[in-house]
């Protein structure tokens, strides 16, 4: 395994992706997009340069340019073609709303998007378009790419071979991209990543996990979200492994298929997706993996157990956060232990601060060549809020052990305050999950007048009760505390773009069903 050289990480991502094509071929075969359609380093670098050249109407160098566009070659060609001419993608989440993203628009300040006309018809969009049409100039490839000017050709003709010609040379420690928190708890902040912090973050991963050449890494999460951006298409980019791409999480019955076709054998995904992959998959589908890397939410026992039974697949649970682009902690294929995230990744200081209530563990900062510049917000629109001496408060309760594996025990705001006691509203939902291990749950608190606060579980398993809830309690040792008020059956339990549950959503559900 190699060792993190921080000296790796000066240089731009356009010029991470120039080093790539050098170490390993421009003939070498990088992206395999849904439909098929395979894609070399060259071919990815030379649509690069045509598309920028003909971006840089109407945007100017260091201009933050938004990208609302699905995971798929097009989404990473718009990525590079912006790099490569100093503009800065910012990714958008196009699951959140015409709100959030005009928020996202002010912090950024960015008054031009990309996407395109077939994305927007098949997704159905059309209506948010037309609202964030108000706030900036939307540019459609299809268009962009009927209309390529003969200069615009030429620097796609030449820039695979003569690339000083053409790019821009921003510096490392400049912004490289933009993305943005879910905005769940207010308007969405906008994360600043370096060109350091992300080529960074892959090379910490390098250094971490024996990565290969030969292996093929199966991506359906969304660009917009950090791990699917860093982790599903960097990594394997400038790893000199072949990443296949697919637009949607959703499509479960069609995702186990594409991973055996594609000849897959690394698969990225959450706890809830695999879950249903492995569910939906026919026998043979996912037999080629060599694991899966599971992150933004928890690994649950009930997942580990069925994918292990049905494809003898190994799972490899990881812990990030956008702010550290994303990826703080990871299991690996030779050292699994099972019920931690792995150990921090090479060059990251962290520190626990103490939180009252909490014996075990403390709340996590962390600092690193992967952790963002700062947030910009739309309060105080391009303006970059640094870090305190360059910690990042994750907002996480988590133990460190003694040989270095972080076990993550919940967000510091998940936590409910019963009767001057601290009770992990994930530790509620992991008992629940063990009684009803096919559906989805989620505790919330609401105020108390006699113990401070009460937990409410809200279930889409129409036959959750307390009382077969409480016998799992008592019979596994787990305190009386955890066990809920009340549980609330829903028909569905909403999650974001990225596969998280919505917590914001299932509260207002909540108080939906209290006024029915």
């Amino acid at each position: 395994m190699s060792k993190f050289q921080e000296r790796s990480i000066r240089k731009s991502l356009f010029a991470a992706l120039l080093t790539a094509r050098r170490r390993y071929g421009g003939n070498t075969q990088a992206i395999i997009d849904a439909d098929g359609r395979v894609l070399t380093y060259t071919e990815i670098i030379r649509a690069a340069f045509a598309l920028g050249s003909a971006l840089r109407k109407g945007t100017q160098p260091g201009d933050k340019v938004g990208i609302l566009l699905p995971t798929g070659a097009g989404s990473i060609i718009a990525f590079f073609a912006l790099l490569a001419y100093g503009r800065v993608p910012a990714m958008l989440n196009f699951t959140a709303g015409a709100r959030n993203l005009k928020a996202a628009f002010r912090a950024a300040q960015i008054n031009t998007i990309i996407t395109a006309h077939r994305f927007i018809d098949v997704a159905k969009l059309d209506t948010l378009i037309s609202e964030l049409n108000e706030d900036a100039r939307v540019v459609y490839l299809e268009d962009v790419r009927e209309n390529l000017g003969p200069i615009d050709k030429a620097a796609g003709a030449l820039g695979p071979y003569l690339p000083f010609l053409f790019r821009a040379r921003p510096h490392h420690n400049q912004p490289g991209v933009v993305l943005f928190t879910s905005g769940t708890e207010g308007d969405p902040k906008g994360v600043v990543l370096s060109h350091a912090n992300v080529v960074g973050n892959v090379e910490q991963v390098r250094a971490h996990i024996d990565l290969r050449t030969t292996d093929v890494v199966f991506n359906p999460l969304p660009t917009f979200h950090c791990f699917g951006l860093t982790g599903g298409a960097l990594l394997p980019l400038f790893t000199g492994m072949k990443a296949a791409l697919y637009p949607s999480p959703l499509h479960v019955k069609i995702i186990p298929e594409q991973v055996r076709k594609t000849g897959a054998t690394i698969l990225f995904a959450t706890d809830t997706f695999l879950s249903r992959y492995a569910r939906a998959g026919n026998q043979g589908d996912l037999d080629g993996l060599r694991f899966a890397v599971c992150g933004a939410e928890r690994v649950r026992d009930e997942t580990r157990a069925m994918v292990k039974k049905k494809y003898g697949l190994a799972v490899l649970e990881g812990y990030g956060v956008t702010e550290c682009a994303p990826v703080v902690a990871v299991n690996t294929p030779e050292d699994n232990q099972v019920g931690t995230v792995g150990k921090l990744l090479p060059a990251i200081e962290s520190r626990l601060d103490p939180v009252p209530g909490i014996e075990r563990g403390g709340r996590l900062f962390v600092r690193g060549p992967n952790v963002m510049q700062g947030y910009i917000t739309p309060a105080n629109p391009g303006v970059i809020v640094p870090l305190p001496d360059g910690w990042h408060d994750t907002g996480d309760i988590v133990e460190i052990d003694d040989d270095g594996y972080v076990a993550i025990r919940g967000r510091a705001k998940r936590f409910a305050k019963i009767g001057g006691e601290m009770v992990s509203l994930a530790v509620v939902e992991n008992c629940a999950t063990a009684v009803w291990s096919d559906n989805l749950h989620v505790a919330i608190t609401r105020p108390d007048d006699k113990k401070g606060e009460q937990i409410i579980l809200i279930s889409d398993c129409q036959d959750a009760n307390r009382a077969d809830l409480q016998s799992w309690v008592q019979s596994h040792g787990v305190p009386e505390l955890a066990l809920p008020r009340k549980i609330v059956i829903v028909e569905s339990i909403p999650v974001l773009g990225t596969g998280k549950i919505d917590y914001v959503q299932a509260a207002r559900m909540l108080e939906e069903t209290k006024s029915d």
